[in-house]
């Protein structure tokens, strides 16, 4: 049997008032099962030796497995043991002041919907193999997970002040695409590059991508690109460092950086922690192709 056109069978889909939905979970075919079996066993034989401890050691805390698509009540009762946080079940992106009200309740929403094959190797939008293989594992450490619960509530305070696109740039170049330091390597923990298997390679082995040390306003400030490897990375020393920058009222933040010019994705500043200076190489080639 084919598969239906639509690629999102969830979107006509009833929503509560919070835009989750009914996960269906005995509803998804078998060759759904197949797809996430086949992405998940891929992406973590790439992740090996790439992706930090803490999110590896969590996928098998959490008993993620390529046995077919997770159910996410069954996932969320063991991720609340660990840290208070569930996985609810959404049809597609959220209003963002749905988002940030999730966020802020310890509440992770991920799409229902798994990719097509035609879209195997990248989807612009979340899927349920981007949300739950790069998402949730990182909720199943208490620092990590106290992070994102104050990122909702700061959320909710950006959209009261006008700042939501600074805060995020925050979102984008942490939770999607951060890199931390294990010892002297860096790693992935970032969702964005943990669910790619061309971005995992990239981020960390290309010479192309600026890598630079954290730095809450400098990222406050910097553009980013939504449909291509990143130009720029930023490189967190610990979760617990991230924590303790972020734990706070960002109004005066807010203040510095409205004054302050933006920074184009692919730049560097004098006052950059620069870790790696990227040639930019694989940018150029594809401006010239």
């Amino acid at each position: 049997m084919s598969e239906p056109v639509s690629k999102n069978r969830y979107h006509d889909a009833p929503r509560a008032t919070d835009f989750t939905i009914d996960q269906a979970w005995d509803t998804y075919s078998s060759a759904e099962h197949d797809r996430w079996t086949r992405l998940f066993r891929r992406q973590r034989e790439i992740a090996k030796g790439r992706a930090c401890d803490t999110a590896l050691k969590a996928m098998s805390n959490l008993e993620l497995s390529a046995s077919g698509i997770p159910h996410m009540g069954e996932l969320s009762d063991k991720l609340e043991k660990l840290t208070g946080w569930r996985v609810v079940p959404v049809a597609e992106l959220v209003p963002d002041e749905i988002f940030f009200d999730h966020l802020a309740n310890r509440r992770f929403p991920a799409g229902a919907f798994i990719r097509p094959e035609a879209e195997f190797d990248y989807l612009q939008e979340p899927d349920i193999f981007h949300d739950i293989f790069g998402h949730v594992p990182l909720l199943a450490n208490p620092v990590f997970a106290d992070f994102m619960q104050a990122y909702g509530k700061g959320g909710q305070r950006a959209m009261q002040l006008g700042q939501l696109h600074n805060l995020a740039r925050l979102y984008w170049y942490t939770v999607e695409f951060g890199l931390i330091r294990e010892g002297d390597d860096l790693r992935i923990y970032g969702a964005g590059i943990l669910s790619s298997p061309n971005e995992t390679v990239f981020a960390l082995e290309d010479d192309s991508p600026n890598r630079i040390a954290f730095d809450l306003q400098r990222i406050m400030r910097t553009k980013y690109i939504i449909d291509d490897f990143q130009q720029t990375y930023f490189v967190i020393d610990s979760f617990d460092a991230l924590l303790d920058a972020c734990y706070k009222d960002f109004g005066n933040v807010y203040q510095d950086v409205r004054d302050a010019d933006d920074i184009e994705a692919h730049e560097t500043i004098p006052q950059d922690g620069l870790i790696h200076r990227g040639t930019l190489d694989y940018f150029r080639n594809k401006v010239k192709a």
